[in-house]
């Protein structure tokens, strides 16, 4: 597979994330259309920074994105607007949510340059995360 290459003014690159984050105390509240509107808000975000995503799944206890980004932008400055924006909104639609959780999200994260292995065989790994 060949090694698709992107450029911005001034840098032409290759920068895969799997990135991974979870509920405050993985509690299992990424259902009964959290997931869906999740998935919504998350593309959304992606689109507005010029981040690629190339492949997301939502567990009930935590999500999976593969994100290719601009290394000038930043994955950290990404993962913060990704969680940031979906806590809020997720919040404000479901009222629920703030009665399990005092915030959203917790504050720590995975993440994981996608380099050494093919992105066929991490996008394979996410969309299997359910059937595991």
């Amino acid at each position: 597979m060949k090694v698709k290459l992107k450029s911005n003014a001034n840098v032409t690159y290759s920068c895969n994330y799997h990135i991974v984050w979870c509920p405050k105390y993985r509690r299992s509240v990424l259902i009964k259309g959290v997931d869906i509107r999740l998935k919504a808000i998350l593309q959304e975000v992606c689109t507005e920074f010029n981040a690629e995503l190339l492949e997301m799944e939502v567990m009930p206890d935590h999500v999976h994105v593969l994100v290719g980004i601009d290394p000038q932008f930043g994955v950290a400055k990404l993962i913060r607007y990704l969680k940031g924006r979906s806590s809020r909104l997720l919040r404000q639609e479901f009222p629920w949510l703030k009665s399990r959780l005092p915030t959203l999200w917790t504050n720590s994260y995975f993440v994981a340059t996608v380099g050494g292995a093919p992105l066929s065989v991490v996008k394979q790994y996410i969309e299997n995360q359910k059937n595991v």
